[in-house]
């Protein structure tokens, strides 16, 4: 666990200064600011938004972010920004081993590679997912993403991540949240990093709702932690790289994007502990649906339908009698893309599904246990089990998530996954 400190509670307005008297009081842009700073906000809704949706914050910085020059594009061919049309695929279960790490220097930026995505990020609606493989910190260039939120699961690696609104120290087992317009750079910890990305175009991750399960479980406000002010000060070059309408762009700048003294508002980036998950399950007999298991949500217009919801597998009892214990086998309207941070998923106990792979089950396209999984759970002895070296997790959306071109053909991909899964099910039926 990091030993920095961080304000506690999942989308509470905070105020933070590094300094002391640098915030002003009773209004947010006095004609002057405090110690020459300038006041600066950041909208992550529209001004007219509803109050409890409203989200935004006000930065007292040393220079204002207008401060660099002009925009010129930067080539990165693997990232890929919904939609995506080009590349036919067919409904077929598809799954992919780790990437290996990067031989040349590569930072976050260059290492990012996109398996999947909907939506279209215009638009404000749909998803993608990406894989981060690091072998270098980000020195001299930051970056935002004005086309959503980035959702960041490492997977190996340790990360520091240096954000305008201070720093976010994030390790395996934790997540963090960078919503759209933030600058922020990663740092490697370990010398190397790779895990998972979930950009979300549409509405800001919020915490699900509950409905029967009542005030407590799942994933509790209080344990999102949320940075203090840090600042840099002093000029230097940077490079601001921003991802714009689906392309990488790069600005020149000659003083430190993280030079915010003091902020405060509901708009800063995150990190959270899966490991505090509360989990519910049945206790009594039969396998709960996945959406039990959801930490964030990104809802759309339709009740109960989410643009993306982020799931987790955690380790957890299984005590249901009676019952057929692992995930069973499914056919859905929303669409599935899963990884796995640590150990063994418990539908898949043969292999193929590793720690930094992942697997794309879309709309309709049947899935569930493998073979070995089946015969085992259908003739184990029932007894409590405590399921502990795991922990899984699912990007779940309303629309299909459309696989890239270098997902397709890439050496990672797994092209004998439903052979090898599923061939090895007989039919045990007989007749009454």
């Amino acid at each position: 666990m990091s030993d920095l400190r961080y304000l506690s509670g999942f989308g509470n307005a905070f105020e933070s200064a590094a300094e002391e008297l640098s915030l002003p009081l009773g209004q947010n842009s006095p004609q002057q600011a405090a110690h020459g700073l300038y006041a600066e906000q950041l909208s992550g809704t529209a001004f007219t938004a509803p109050n409890h949706e409203n989200q935004r914050s006000w930065l007292y910085r040393i220079l204002p972010s207008v401060v660099q020059s002009n925009y010129r594009p930067l080539a990165q061919p693997l990232l890929v920004t919904a939609p995506i049309t080009a590349v036919p695929h067919s409904p077929d279960a598809l799954r992919w081993d780790a990437q290996p790490a990067p031989t040349a220097p590569t930072d976050f930026i260059a290492g990012l590679t996109t398996i999947c995505a909907n939506g279209d990020a215009a638009t404000h609606s749909g998803c993608a997912v990406h894989l981060y493989n690091a072998n270098e910190s980000m020195t001299d260039r930051c970056f935002y993403n004005a086309d959503g939120d980035l959702l960041l699961v490492p997977q190996q690696g340790a990360l520091r991540l240096i954000t305008e609104f201070g720093l976010i120290d994030l390790e395996p087992h934790e997540i963090a949240v960078i919503q759209r317009g933030i600058k922020f750079q990663v740092q490697l910890k370990d010398g190397s990093a790779r895990g998972y990305v979930c950009e979300n175009y549409g509405e800001h991750f919020r915490l699900p709702y509950r409905g029967p399960i009542g005030a407590n479980g799942l994933a509790n406000a209080r344990d999102f932690l949320t940075p203090v002010a840090w600042y840099e000060q002093g000029a230097r070059s940077m490079q601001i790289v921003a991802k714009y309408d689906g392309h990488l762009w790069v600005a020149d700048c000659r003083h430190s994007p993280f030079d915010v003294v003091a902020w405060h508002g509901n708009y800063a980036p995150y990190k959270y502990d899966l490991r505090r998950f509360n989990t519910i399950n049945s206790v009594s007999y039969d396998h709960p649906d996945p959406s039990i298991f959801t930490v964030l949500t990104s809802p759309t217009p339709v009740a109960g339908t989410a643009n993306i919801d982020f799931v987790i597998f955690p380790p957890r009892w299984m005590v249901a009698e009676h019952t057929f214990r692992p995930p069973y086998f499914h056919r859905n309207v929303m669409s599935e893309y899963m990884g796995l941070i640590h150990g063994v998923y418990d539908a898949k106990p043969s292999g193929g599904f590793v720690p930094g792979g992942g697997s794309l089950h879309n709309c309709m396209s049947p899935h569930g246990p493998d073979a070995l999984a089946f015969e085992q759970a259908s003739k184990v002895e029932l007894r409590p089990e405590y399921l502990a070296n795991t922990m899984a997790f699912m990007f779940e959306s309303a629309s299909l998530l459309r696989p890239t071109a270098y997902a397709l053909n890439t050496e990672i991909l797994q092209k004998d996954y439903v052979r090898t899964c599923w061939s090895q099910l007989q039919a045990h039926y007989k007749r009454p």
